[in-house]
């Protein structure tokens, strides 16, 4: 039986946290709607110090931001990106139209369709989030969305070099400088200078994530995602040092983002809960990643891989590090996780930054009905139909009378029997079903 050697805040208290987080996003969203630009400008001003005459960057300024940059700062970018977009065209092949007779004479099909207009948010508060540009941005133009609009915070009172390089070279057609729930609420609700978009996708802290949730239904999102999660499983195979850094390399992202072992050792257990106390102390984001340890870290000691699955598949991490003497195991049984990482020579930040899976991943146990952004989520799958000869329309029309019928719905089965009528000389009373 599962054994927690540690524990983190318990529900109630994170929903008491995410209680206050909802309140406080429904009056932005609410103040955002009611005054657009003007409400934009005043909460830009109140939460980073930043009121720009105008929030788009224009070709001469993006032009300058890149000139801030080493050549080697854009090669690195360049090549991170040609991953990712690799990565996703290879998908986007694996999503074919389709187009197929199911009887004499009646054609059904499918389009995969790309969303208009998509909104993509880069969080840049505590960090820069350099990646998630390329994650949002060029997944979105490798899935052929025509207006793609890009977002960041600015960082230090001016826009982020490396994130605006990132956001121009993955193609965005629009960039914006501003941050938080005013830039998710402007992108979908739209203001006067600022066009609505069809979709929003691309992490954020808890308020992006809920404003989201919250602006779900009047556009699409991508995921709920939230603050960064992470899920190690290990054994013996490998060392506490090895836990332990992959722990807090994910925990330095915010005081709330959750870190969790799950292990068949309790001496690798305790090796690593006394190696992270030791990396905290060297660690330039020790205060942030010891305060997310301390309230959301956990230690769970289990009998067996069969036992590590089970609490791992119900925890549906964002992040799943698998490093056992059976890896494969948890890749075949595995059903609720955001990303697997197997192995020891990879890790969570391969992922994060450069290898070219992407790094929008479904946190907050989402993980049990969705994955992460991928080319798919900027694609409509639309279905049409024809019928091409009476013959098939009558006999079509005759089941679809009598199954309208079964229903209740009089209306629906005179579409039918009008058909049938018609394409099939049947001369059927009106309101009856076609027998």
């Amino acid at each position: 039986m599962a054994r927690w050697l540690k524990r983190g805040k318990d529900a109630q208290a994170r929903k008491e946290a995410d209680d206050k987080v909802r309140a406080t996003v429904e009056t932005i969203l609410a103040d955002v709607e009611a005054r657009g630009d003007d409400a934009v400008r005043d909460l830009s001003q109140k939460f980073d110090n930043y009121a720009p005459r105008d929030f788009f960057l224009g070709k001469a300024e993006i032009e300058a931001a890149m000139g801030q940059l080493r050549q080697r700062d854009l090669d690195d970018i360049a090549f991170a990106q040609a991953q990712v977009r690799n990565f996703a065209q290879k998908q986007k092949e694996c999503l074919r139209d389709l187009e197929v007779e199911t009887l004499p004479g009646v054609v059904l099909g499918h389009r995969n369709i790309p969303v208009n207009a998509v909104g993509c948010y880069v969080p840049g508060g505590r960090y820069p989030m350099i990646a998630s540009a390329h994650m949002s941005v060029v997944t979105a133009k490798v899935a052929g969305v025509p207006r793609v609009i890009a977002s960041a915070p600015p960082h230090r009172g001016a826009p982020h070099p490396a994130i605006v390089a990132a956001m121009h070279m993955g193609g965005a057609d629009e960039i914006l400088v501003l941050g938080g729930v005013q830039a998710v609420a402007a992108m979908a609700l739209g203001t006067q200078s600022i066009k609505p978009v069809d979709m929003l996708v691309g992490p954020g802290n808890a308020f992006v994530a809920e404003a989201k949730r919250q602006l779900y239904g009047r556009v699409g999102i991508d995921l709920f995602a939230g603050p960064t999660e992470t899920l190690v499983v290990a054994d013996e195979t490998v060392d506490a040092e090895i836990c332990a850094t992959d722990l807090l390399g994910q925990a330095e992202h915010g005081p709330t983002s959750p870190a969790v072992l799950i292990t068949d050792s309790e001496k690798l257990a305790r090796e690593t809960m006394a190696e992270i106390e030791r990396l905290l102390g060297r660690l330039p984001t020790g205060d942030v990643a010891r305060q997310a340890w301390e309230d959301y870290g956990e230690v769970i000691v289990c009998d067996g891989l069969e036992e590590m699955r089970e609490e791992a598949d119900r925890i549906a991490s964002e992040h799943v590090q698998i490093m056992t003497r059976d890896d494969e195991f948890f890749l075949r049984s595995m059903t609720n996780f955001g990303a697997l990482f197997l192995g020891p020579r990879t890790n969570v930040a391969y992922g994060d930054k450069v290898i070219g899976t992407n790094h929008t991943l479904p946190t907050k146990k989402a993980a049990r009905y969705t994955g992460g952004l991928w080319v798919g989520k900027f694609m409509k799958t639309c279905t049409y139909q024809k019928v091409q000869t009476a013959e098939a329309s009558a006999m079509i029309g005759e089941y679809c009378s009598r199954l309208c019928m079964l229903e209740g719905f009089v209306g629906h089965a005179e579409q039918a029997n009008v058909r049938v009528r018609r394409y099939g000389g049947r001369n059927i009373p009106y309101g009856e079903a076609a027998e």
